[in-house]
């Protein structure tokens, strides 16, 4: 490593570490709790005391983890334990302010810096199966080092952690609950649906893990192969995403029977909702869906620093209900949670199936030819701050739709609605393509058209094709990223097709065109979920 290089870790570290140590400690004054009506003996009254202490824990093969235990002082009898593994390229202060709290309440909460971060050894395995090893070694280091108790374990944690949490729920049947915020079960179904690279995505997490940690061989050929678009190794990306994606262990995490709460934001350009949707519906335990406004990470953000926070809130509720046994009506609630972009509390569901009432089909009867490799205009925005502007401003990206040019961008509009469309779950597009090159990207967005014909996205989607017949004619089924969002009375819908977002790398030759039609034997439509 070059000096000038450790240098800047060393000032990126320090500027990071003081940031969240800074409102970790606004919290970590010792505070009298509410005694909690739960049966575990370590709750029979809140801590009236905390210790905080900085350790190294033997990880897998002896890596050496930088940790620290936040825990009530009593030593005398024993308390639950949350392990929190540490976000991508976060210093291991993140969660300080939790843990304290945590630790009022009565736990013992150990969190670490994961391999190849900061103070941590080891490189960067991107949540590889040493990674979960090490989750079940932080546990094991914690039952005989501190006050934890063996029968009553948690594992919590945002983005990266998130995603070790839940994949250490398969390996691990010491654990009992997860609280899994902002994470992923599908690896490559989040940074490469429809078959695309989402460039921005790949690109942030490669830099920050370069400039914080010690990526692997592994991870630096992945990315390489991932964003130099080499189809030769795309099967072999595939499958080291597979091993790093709870749904592969989905049969061995029902085995176990952790109760699990997932949650997410609407906006996520790092993992959209989809694949944690798709995967809450097929747990058999006990379980929790919660989607709202944001972007990657930013609803638990202001958790961070102690700040009152429901994400935070609602995962201690959950952590209360199957650690302590505290009946605090989190399992009576509706088991899935949605708050709409464009206003209200939470809405809530027996199901992620039962959320739309029904589904409306928008016939897109006409046909349309683009020239690719120009952007139209439509985009969807910028990864890390497009669901940051929408959860806090109501400012998703705008287009306007009338000077949209034709020559670059497939539009179909319904007609002006007559009362508000509430749309909830996951926009999905049939139609058919006919490209006159192999290979091809083309991305479908979703806007809210108001009156004066500016659109506000709803939603979007990419889709990739490789080695097709030039003109000939082939089905495409696309999902938009789920969301939830009221279309308001006198406005409509369009659907508008381009071929060049800022987000994803596109695969279109120089000069190709596309043509969306809808043959009277496999009609185009768009079918829109929506609640009464």
């Amino acid at each position: 490593m070059t000096p000038a290089r450790r240098a800047l870790r060393t000032t990126t570290a320090a500027a990071l570490s003081a940031t969240v140590l800074a409102g970790a400690t606004s919290v970590l004054a010792p505070a009298a709790q509410a005694a909690p009506a739960a049966p575990h003996p370590s709750t029979a009254a809140a801590a009236a005391d905390t210790s905080v202490r900085f350790v190294d824990i033997p990880g897998d093969g002896g890596t050496t983890l930088a940790a620290n235990v936040v825990a009530p002082a009593d030593t005398s009898r024993r308390h639950p334990l949350v392990v929190l593994p540490t976000s991508w390229s976060m210093p291991q202060v993140e969660y300080l302010a939790q843990a304290k709290k945590l630790a009022d309440s009565g736990y013992v909460v150990v969190s670490y810096n994961t391999r190849g971060f900061w103070q941590s050894g080891g490189r960067i395995e991107t949540a590889g199966p040493p990674d979960v090893a090490d989750a079940s070694k932080v546990i094991d280091w914690a039952l005989a080092n501190t006050a934890a108790d063996p029968d009553h374990i948690g594992m919590a944690g945002v983005s990266y952690g998130a995603g070790i949490s839940l994949l250490a729920a398969g390996s691990d049947p010491r654990i009992k609950a997860v609280v899994s915020m902002s994470g992923w079960s599908d690896l490559i179904g989040s940074i490469y649906s429809g078959r695309t690279q989402h460039a921005q995505a790949a690109g942030l997490l490669g830099g920050a893990g370069a400039l914080t940690g010690r990526p692997s061989d592994e991870l630096n050929q992945v990315l390489e192969d991932f964003l130099g678009s080499n189809l030769a190794k795309e099967q072999d990306m595939i499958e080291w995403g597979r091993k790093r994606s709870a749904a592969t262990y989905l049969d061995k995490i029902n085995a176990n029977g952790a109760a699990i709460m997932l949650g997410n934001a609407w906006g996520d350009s790092i993992f959209p909702p989809n694949s944690y949707a798709d995967f809450y519906e097929k747990l058999t335990g006990p379980k929790r869906l919660e989607f709202r406004p944001g972007d990657h990470a930013t609803a638990e953000f202001g958790g961070l620093f102690g700040l009152p926070n429901d994400t935070w809130e609602h995962s201690r509720r959950w952590l209360d209900r199957y650690l302590k046994g505290e009946r605090n009506g989190i399992d009576r609630e509706q088991p899935v949670q949605l708050m709409s972009r464009t206003g209200g509390g939470y809405e809530g569901y027996g199901s992620w199936s039962a959320v739309p009432s029904e589904r409306r089909r928008v016939a897109l009867d006409r046909a349309e030819t683009v020239t690719a490799n120009h952007d139209s205009g439509a985009n969807a925005g910028t990864v890390m701050l497009t669901g940051a502007l929408d959860q806090f401003l109501k400012l998703p990206p705008l287009a306007s739709i009338p000077l949209l040019p034709r020559s670059y961008a497939a539009v179909w509009q319904t007609g002006a609605y007559a009362t508000e469309q509430r749309i909830r779950g996951t926009v999905s597009l049939h139609t058919t393509v006919t490209s006159d090159k192999a290979d091809g990207t083309a991305v479908a967005y979703l806007y809210d058209v108001g009156p004066l014909g500016v659109g506000k996205l709803v939603s979007n989607a990419p889709v990739t094709f490789h080695d097709r017949t030039p003109g000939k004619p082939f089905p495409v089924d696309l999902d938009l990223f789920s969301t939830a969002y009221d279309v308001p009375a006198g406005h409509r819908l369009a659907l508008v097709v381009d071929t060049v977002d800022p987000l994803y790398i596109e695969h279109n030759p120089d000069g190709a065109h596309l043509t969306f039609s809808s043959p009277d034997a496999d009609p185009s439509y768009l079918s829109v979920p929506v609640r009464d």
